[in-house]
């Protein structure tokens, strides 16, 4: 048997053998990362056990092995002809049509004349919830910083002490051009508190289910107490401590931070700082026998299960001789009770500090945009901006002076980061309401409006430039429209690329 497999490797190295013989046998074979009940099914290659080496030799060289074959096997292309396009996917790139890739099994990145198929091992998700990604409009150019974070990628932090919570962050770990705001993403089940505690940031949230009881303290010993439910908002300056129970349903809530890299982890826990103090300090500080902090928690406590909160608010309501906070200052905005500004394509709610005086470097709008609509083409001069999807999907492009654009696909769970003065619009792709949050670290929520823009700007200047028909020009609105409608199919203008349907809502 020794000697056969001698000869045979003699032959086949002198290249003597049939070729059905000699041609090597695929070793892998790979496709889409489907996923599995426990995890994901990754490509697994083909393991013949032998009492071979774990090297080749020098005989494999280039020019001195025999030529690899150059086609079959392995080294199959699957042929143009049996790739299934979407709609408005052969349209003109420049019209940039959103692409439904939810509608083929082997999505490929190819979009009017540009691009080419892709045959190698890919995870066909990822493309089909990012689409303007793996087939860019051919309007994008150059390089533009990324703008998109999913949360469901950020590392989720379990609370203490069984089921009672969770939270998962975005800061420039995830994101390194948002340097100016971090989120949290943050869970607490029925009655778990957020222990007391501090930031060194200022500190934004908005509710977003369920309910929950703040109380804080702040510098000149004014307390505060509030119960607060989903919609409403609430903003902690620096330093001043305060902690967060949910009520009897539990409760998830979005936190904002001013500092880029802000971690959830490096928040001020009171815990933590009695473990770290001396107990005879401890002792002296509180005016109480060392005995007392017999039973003081062995590690920090951060999200942990405690006694249910009384129904009655005022019970809790811990006033010293310097009363509670002021109204004007209040910690809380129920944000939710706001009637929202109704306008063609759907809604919008403005909070600063016109109406939430307290929070002095915060500024957000909660914006609806219905299928087909788009929150219109637009820039900040002062702050960048963060956005956080609550519902549906849409697309966002990111011009970034002087010559570059990107397209970034978002779906609800997603945070987007667009720096100041970068133009950008927000449009559904899909078929219910989008829903997002834009955070600005500005006292007043303003941006300059394109549209507006040109409306105010004398007539033959845009026309010079732009070369504009008069008829588009008179039409321009000069008040802020912050949305604008539009037709629900997405690819109504491949059929017709010069026609109205882009703007014209469907039927």
């Amino acid at each position: 048997m020794q000697q056969a497999t001698r000869i045979f490797s003699i032959l086949a190295a002198a290249g003597l053998l049939p070729a059905f013989l000699a041609a090597p046998a695929p070793q892998m074979s790979y496709g889409e990362n489907t996923g599995a009940v426990g995890g994901v099914n990754p490509p697994i290659p083909t393991v013949t056990i032998s009492s071979g080496s774990l090297y080749g030799d020098s005989s494999l060289l280039g020019e001195i092995a025999k030529p690899s074959p150059i086609s079959g096997g392995d080294s199959a292309i699957v042929p143009d002809a049996d790739v299934t396009l979407v709609n408005g996917q052969e349209a003109d790139s420049k019209l940039g049509l959103y692409l439904d890739f939810n509608s083929v099994e082997n999505p490929q990145p190819l979009r009017g004349t540009g691009g080419q198929t892709a045959p190698g091992p890919r995870t066909y998700e990822y493309e089909k919830l990012n689409p303007d990604i793996f087939a860019p409009p051919g309007t994008d150019s150059g390089d533009v910083p990324q703008a998109q974070w999913p949360l469901g990628l950020s590392h989720n932090r379990f609370g203490t002490g069984g089921k009672s919570g969770w939270a998962r962050q975005q800061n420039t770990d995830q994101l390194p051009r948002a340097t100016e705001m971090a989120g949290v993403d943050m869970r607490l089940a029925p009655h778990a508190y957020r222990e007391l505690h501090w930031h060194s940031a200022n500190e934004w949230s908005l509710m977003l289910k369920g309910s929950v009881r703040l109380a804080a303290v702040n510098e000149n010993g004014e307390s505060f107490v509030d119960d607060i439910s989903a919609g409403d908002v609430w903003f902690f300056p620096a330093g001043v401590p305060h902690s967060i129970q949910a009520l009897d349903e539990g409760c998830e809530f979005l936190l904002v931070f001013d500092q880029g890299d802000f971690s959830e982890d490096g928040t001020a826990l009171i815990s933590e700082m009695f473990i770290r103090n001396p107990k005879e300090v401890l002792s002296k500080n509180l005016q109480t026998p060392v005995s007392a902090f017999d039973d003081l928690p062995s590690d920090q406590l951060y999200i942990f299960t405690g006694t249910p909160a009384p129904a009655n608010i005022s019970e809790q309501n811990m006033t010293g001789p310097a009363g509670i906070l002021p109204y004007d200052q209040s910690y809380t905005y129920h944000f939710s009770q706001q009637e929202p500004y109704v306008v063609p394509g759907g809604s919008v709610k403005i909070i600063d500090t016109t109406t939430f005086p307290i929070a002095k470097g915060f500024s957000a709008a909660l914006v609806t945009v219905q299928p087909g609509a788009m929150r219109e083409l637009h820039w900040h001069l002062e702050s960048d901006e963060w956005n956080y999807f609550l519902q549906g999907s849409a697309r966002v492009t990111v011009f970034s002076p002087p010559e570059s654009s990107r397209t970034f696909d978002f779906t609800a769970g997603d945070v987007g980061y667009i720096p100041a003065v970068f133009s950008h619009y927000i449009e559904n792709t899909g078929t219910e309401d989008v829903i997002f949050l834009e955070v600005l670290q500005q006292p007043k929520f303003t941006d300059i409006s394109v549209a507006q823009w040109l409306a105010l700007t004398p007539k033959q200047v845009v026309k010079d430039t732009l070369h504009l028909p008069d008829s588009t020009l008179d039409n321009l609105p000069k008040v802020k429209t912050y949305l604008k409608p539009g037709n629900k199919n997405l690819t109504a203008l491949a059929a017709n690329p010069n026609g109205t349907a882009a703007y014209e809502p469907a039927d």
